[in-house]
């Protein structure tokens, strides 16, 4: 735990530094995001936050190489974890170019396509699902390599779809991260194997990526990580979880903390961990795709009716909007992870009372801090 836990601080820290860099870039590129009527900032702000995140989690995985337990570890584990990094370093250039020239669609998505191949062409992908009887239904190259592509880039795309407050993307990723380092590491110490793996290096690295950027990037940020960035960090956060199916047994990840599978989860997750962290973000990317099509208009049109502009409606201001979102998947990223792993009554209350907390500060705090209207004066 303390190796991963230098892990998390040197990509926090070199993250951090590195974020002043990437500022004076764009600022000399004049990678900058003009105030347009969707935006909620007032005035033009840097981007290419994503340089200075790509910077961190390379520095993670070098310092990582060298210490006594990780780098004694299976060599599988660095294998794996730098094909993730050489894929988000192409996706992350690809984002460069689109914070510099804006580039269609049709574009960013072929670049998308694009990285989730190369993980697939080194055997990052989906390999198997494990069963609750404790056997595997295993999947074929094709299907494999299909799965991967459409999760890797519907993740993609909805971290970039979430990526509309200050703050909001590198926060509810990095709880994800947080979420998912914690499984994967309990569940090696479940399983008595090994605690070096990939996903919970990777999941440290970029927990630690996102808290280094934040500072620069909470409200009011002084930059944004962009294309760059959210195309980056969804990427890792997807290819963590695909490597579970390669360095876990179906035993191994259907089993629980009490020896037995707690529940359908533990055999999904490789599948429905992206997923399900990033719950709030899909939902409304998926809210938007409907909404845009019902209007009859393209999928990818901008609008200012995500779910973050809604908060901001209802009385919430910016960084209480930023903070409810991050409780909702935290709520989602955590009660999956615990579900997962354990069974009993102390379980569903835990969940039940995250649910009811997480709930009740969205409702009730713009009730709270509504000004209150002031009656006339009896004359």
């Amino acid at each position: 735990m303390r190796e991963y836990a230098l892990v998390f601080l040197v990509a926090a820290s070199v993250t951090y530094l590195l974020t002043v860099v990437a500022r004076e870039i764009a600022l000399r590129t004049g990678a900058v995001a003009e105030v347009r009527d969707r935006d909620v900032h007032a005035e033009p702000i840097p981007y290419l936050g994503g340089l200075a995140m790509l910077g961190g989690l390379v520095a993670a995985y070098v310092v990582a190489r060298q210490l006594p337990f990780l780098s004694t570890s299976s060599p599988f584990v660095f294998r794996d974890a730098g094909i993730v990094l050489i894929a988000g370093a192409l996706i992350c250039a690809v984002g460069v170019l689109d914070d510099l020239f804006e580039l269609d669609a049709l574009t960013k998505l072929g670049g998308q396509v694009l990285a989730a191949g190369f993980l697939i062409v080194f055997g990052i992908q989906y390999v198997f699902f494990p069963t609750p009887d404790g056997s595997q239904f295993s999947l074929d190259v094709s299907q494999g390599a299909l799965l991967t592509v459409l999760v890797v880039v519907s993740t993609v795309n909805a971290v970039n779809f979430v990526d509309g407050l200050d703050g909001l993307a590198a926060g509810v990723v990095g709880i994800g991260a947080v979420a998912f380092f914690l499984f994967c590491y309990q569940l090696a110490n479940i399983n008595d194997v090994s605690l070096a793996t990939t996903g919970a290096l990777l999941s440290a690295a970029l927990a630690g990526a996102c808290a280094g950027f934040l500072p620069h990037n909470f409200h009011p940020a002084r930059l944004f990580m962009g294309d760059s960035g959210s195309m980056l960090i969804g990427l890792v956060l997807s290819a963590s979880a695909l490597t579970l199916t390669g360095q876990f047994s179906g035993t191994e990840i259907s089993q629980g903390a009490d020896g037995s599978s707690a529940s359908l989860l533990p055999t999904l997750l490789p599948l429905l961990l992206p997923v399900s962290i990033l719950v709030v973000p899909m939902v409304d990317l998926l809210l938007a795709v409907v909404r845009r099509t019902r209007a009859g208009r393209s999928p990818m049109a901008p609008d200012k009716q995500h779910l973050h502009h809604r908060l901001l409606e209802i009385g919430h201001s910016q960084r209480r909007a930023v903070f409810i979102m991050w409780l909702w998947a935290g709520l989602v990223a955590f009660g999956t992870v615990l579900a997962s792993l354990y069974t009993g009554v102390w379980m569903w209350t835990s969940l039940a009372v995250m649910a009811a907390v997480t709930v009740g500060l969205t409702f009730v705090l713009p009730v709270l801090h509504k000004p209150h209207l002031s009656l006339p004066e009896e004359t």
